[in-house]
């Protein structure tokens, strides 16, 4: 079964119109993205000329993210992302999410990946995207360090 985002628990009273449209968008892309992996319609629906990734680890590009999450997949077929918080600003978005690579470890808070997302959303495109990732267990801790340091954009992490 797929995971699937509830939204309507996520979203706060106080948010303007465009905070909660903004939040409503990213909610489905990270949807599509990270937990249906419909790779082609994040491509049909998202992809932009605009999108800059400030994670050193991908290229820029829409593209380069699907190509980097492809390669997840196909290492971790069960891998699955369940949203705990949304926080809106303005055009960024803020996402407070446990990513699991088994089922059998969702849920399990030593298990698996605290990540905080950010993105900025201008004129209903997704542009920009920051992360901070939190290995919970040491095969994770062991993994991202074999992989860390590999810089694929000249972007700064700020």
């Amino acid at each position: 079964m797929t995971l699937q985002i509830n939204f309507d628990q996520l979203k706060k009273q106080n948010w303007t119109e465009r905070e909660t449209k903004n939040a409503l968008l990213l909610t489905d892309f990270v949807q599509q993205l990270m937990n249906n992996h419909d790779f082609e319609a994040v491509l049909k629906k998202f992809n932009n000329s605009k999108y800059r990734q400030h994670n050193r680890g991908i290229p820029d590009g829409m593209e380069a993210l699907i190509k980097y999450i492809k390669d997840f997949v196909k290492r971790s077929p069960d891998y699955t992302y369940d949203v705990k918080h949304i926080y809106a600003d303005g055009d960024f978005v803020v996402f407070h999410s446990h990513i699991t690579m088994r089922k059998k470890d969702r849920g399990n808070d030593k298990k698996g990946i605290n990540v905080i997302d950010t993105w900025k959303v201008e004129n209903g495109q997704i542009v920009e995207h920051w992360d901070a990732l939190q290995a919970m267990n040491g095969f994770l801790r062991f993994f991202f360090w074999l992989i860390g340091g590999r810089i694929a954009n000249n972007n700064s992490p700020y």
